[in-house]
């Protein structure tokens, strides 16, 4: 990959979209859930475009491909928790449904970044 900087990435660029999208959405969630399931929903949302950030930082394919998968699996438990928000009944569907897509486009272009970077770890 000849990207320069970790802000080329559309997954990067996605994922800052979704982090902006997460932190409107908790603010409809109850106050209750404030240092709970909001505060989670923050600190995950953020874990993605950080461990993008710093995978690629580290100018190692190895390290990039194990802080996507950081990254992978925090957009993983976002998307739990989103669903989580809808079974409590804090929201409905409707309300999270730019999330979702967001998450879901997030999480395909990850996979797909691992896997190109993992083809080319296994040519070199």
């Amino acid at each position: 990959m000849t990207l320069r900087s970790y802000k080329e990435f559309t997954v990067w660029q996605k994922s800052m979209d979704l982090a902006v999208e997460i932190y409107r959405l908790v603010k409809i969630l109850p106050k209750t859930e404030t240092y709970a399931l909001s505060d989670q929903m923050r600190r995950t949302v953020v874990s993605i475009p950080s461990n993008i950030a710093e995978g690629q930082g580290r100018n190692s394919t190895r390290e990039f491909i194990k802080f996507l998968a950081i990254a992978r699996g925090s957009q993983s438990e976002l998307e739990t928790q989103l669903q989580l928000c809808v079974r409590i009944g804090y929201v409905d569907e409707s309300e999270i449904s730019v999330s979702v897509g967001l998450c879901n486009e997030v999480g395909k272009m990850l996979n797909v970044l691992i896997r190109k970077l993992t083809q080319t770890l296994a040519k070199n």
